[in-house]
């Protein structure tokens, strides 16, 4: 159950919602009917993932509050989808499959070259934050594998360890730290 409390702290405090934000909601919530608002839940939480870069559980105890879902029903939601971040991310989030056709195509060895290039493991991010490295589900790529997913947005198909550094270069490039 989701309580109140995030281990070792105290009480998660109340999120106010900006303006702004709730006009966001506003305009997910208006395209469901009235009894139905709850299926704008994803919506909403993309809107805080894009404002504040994670969901935090005082972020998800407001979105239910908004949409009059149980706290519970929202942390379901945000704990299903590998989308949503529970905690700060690198700039860059690297979601690497880790299913079946990938792991025969070498989706093993990229995580690891990966792994090795950033200097962290599975689920951590880099001293300078700009990489977060994590596992995936299938990304439905499978004929391309092994596969990643950059920022859930750029899906990297047939990556080799050429092409792993390749990307990484660019990335670091583009942040200026070629």
């Amino acid at each position: 159950m989701i309580s109140d409390r995030i281990p070792g702290s105290g009480p998660v405090s109340d999120m106010q919602l900006t303006d702004a934000t709730l006009q966001r909601f506003a305009r997910e919530v208006a395209k469901y009917p009235a009894d139905q608002k709850q299926s704008a839940v994803m919506a909403c939480l993309s809107i805080v993932q894009q404002e504040q870069g994670h969901v935090s559980l005082a972020a998800e105890k407001a979105i239910a509050a908004y949409l009059d879902m149980a706290p519970m029903a929202v942390h379901e939601v945000t704990t299903f989808y590998n989308m949503y971040n529970q905690r700060p991310v690198g700039k860059f989030k690297l979601n690497v499959c880790t299913n079946l056709p990938c792991q025969l195509r070498d989706g093993n060895k990229a995580l690891r070259h990966l792994e090795d290039r950033l200097g962290v493991h599975m689920g951590e991010t880099t001293a300078d934050g700009l990489f977060t490295l994590q596992q995936s589900e299938c990304l439905g790529a499978c004929a391309d594998s092994p596969v990643m997913l950059v920022n859930d947005r750029h899906m990297c198909s047939f990556m080799s360890n050429e092409k792993l550094d390749q990307l990484i270069d660019g990335l670091k490039a583009s942040e200026g730290q070629a």
